[in-house]
């Protein structure tokens, strides 16, 4: 792969990951990203089953992530008084996580931890405030690609071109000649994000929760720094009716328009609402998106290919972060391994990512019940079922046993690939 040219657009998670990976194999990766600075904003993530395995090949990554943890200690659902039902925690154990990750990390640290370890790197190249504004197939998309960029970067060819820039993806639309939306699955909800200065938990490491019917959610976690992180999720009935359309609609008129959307849709929910509502509206560092699905018929197009969230969104099940770590590990590992034969690459990237994004966007089916029930019944029943299963233990034995399925790093076990390869093929052509 060494001297290959490559085009990463996107620089959060999955961009630099990618970059980082090609990088290794002996690539020349340039990096776009449209935003002007890097982007530090956005929710907690999880690391978990093949992301952890991804982050350990990554020398340096793993002690950076536990440095920069949101530190909660557990998970608790309280009822609108404050009181609690019962609090789930860690199992203590990173390769057999559950429902609380010991790799739980904001995602705005995440994406700087990646770009502190890639952006000394002389085989990487970041360009800030750059986009594409045409993309070119040569060869009937067999050949080297030429795209044309939005604010002055030189018009150039490259061997090939990764949209790693979210489920919304605009590169995937113009590589794959179709609208933004097309191949987005909604699931009828959305989540906001922001933090508020106070400590709302007083010093405790367990992050609260409360629901309220309709299917609405807020909670409240804590922050290293010694203030609150707030998430609302509004979750509204699986059926064919897109029911997010109101958000988008106000998401585009700007956050104003969002903020007073999000506000009315919670009125009179009750618990801290009210309070962290009129913080949301003051709030410098508000992040909101609908959650979606991302399904494409293939994960690339001649020299033209798709990782993480543009190319598989793992939507409500958690698996965003991981998927985006192993999908970057795993295409710049096939490439390499078929000694830049990208065709051949190509094709074992997309056989070795489908039954891992299979697997990682499969939701069960009461999670969103679990999660956000709609009814005062549907409430009732999930705080009682959360209180019998805390405060018996039975969550503790689940979550280190029964729920090993989708928590080990062994579930999702990844290719080996042989990295310095291609020092030994300097003389090898593409």
């Amino acid at each position: 792969m060494s001297g290959l040219k490559v085009l990463v657009v996107g620089a959060s998670i999955a961009g630099p990951t990618t970059a980082y990976w090609f990088a290794k194999a002996g690539a020349n990766v340039t990096v776009i990203e449209r935003f002007s600075t890097l982007r530090t904003s956005g929710q907690a993530v999880d690391i978990r089953t093949a992301g952890v395995s991804v982050m350990r090949k990554m020398p340096g990554m793993e002690a950076q992530v536990r440095a920069k943890s949101t530190q909660e200690e557990g998970v608790s659902l309280v009822r609108e008084d404050g009181r609690p039902y019962g609090i789930i925690r860690a199992t203590g154990d990173p390769d057999r996580q559950s429902l609380i990750s010991e790799y739980e990390i904001f995602r705005g640290d995440l994406a700087n931890i990646l770009f502190d370890l890639t952006k000394d790197n002389g085989n990487i190249n970041y360009v800030f405030g750059e986009q594409i504004a045409t993309i070119k197939h040569n060869g009937k998309d067999n050949g080297p690609v030429t795209v044309e960029f939005a604010n002055g970067l030189t018009t150039s060819e490259y061997d090939l071109i990764i949209a790693c820039d979210g489920a919304t993806s605009r590169t995937r639309a113009m590589g794959l000649e179709c609208s933004v939306r097309d191949h987005i699955v909604p699931t009828n909800s959305w989540t906001a994000y922001f933090s508020i200065k106070q400590d709302l938990l007083k010093g405790s490491r367990v992050g609260q929760g409360y629901s309220a019917i309709g299917g609405r959610f807020v909670s409240v976690g804590t922050d290293p720094s010694g203030f609150s992180r707030v998430m609302l999720m509004a979750i509204q009935p699986r059926d064919k009716r897109d029911m997010t359309l109101p958000f988008r609609q106000a998401s585009v008129q700007g956050d104003d328009s969002l903020k007073n959307h999000i506000a009315k849709h919670y009125q009179g929910v009750g618990w801290k609402s009210d309070f962290v509502l009129q913080e949301m509206m003051h709030s410098e560092d508000f992040y909101a998106s609908e959650i979606v699905q991302v399904k494409v018929p293939n994960l690339y197009r001649g020299r033209f290919v798709l990782v993480g969230d543009a190319g598989y969104a793992a939507g409500p099940t958690g698996g965003g972060t991981s998927l985006a770590l192993a999908g970057a590990y795993i295409l710049a590992g096939e490439i390499g391994k078929y000694s830049g034969d990208l065709a051949a690459g190509l094709k074992g990237y997309e056989q070795q990512m489908r039954p891992l994004v299979g697997e990682m966007q499969k939701i069960p089916l009461l999670i969103p019940t679990i999660i956000a029930p709609q009814t005062a019944w549907g409430i009732w029943l999930r705080n009682n079922a959360f209180a019998l299963v805390a405060w018996t233990g039975i969550a503790e034995f689940a979550q280190k046993y029964l729920g090993s399925a989708f928590a080990s790093t062994e579930t999702f076990p990844l290719p080996e690939y042989d990295w310095n390869a291609n020092e030994r093929r300097k003389d090898s052509p593409l």
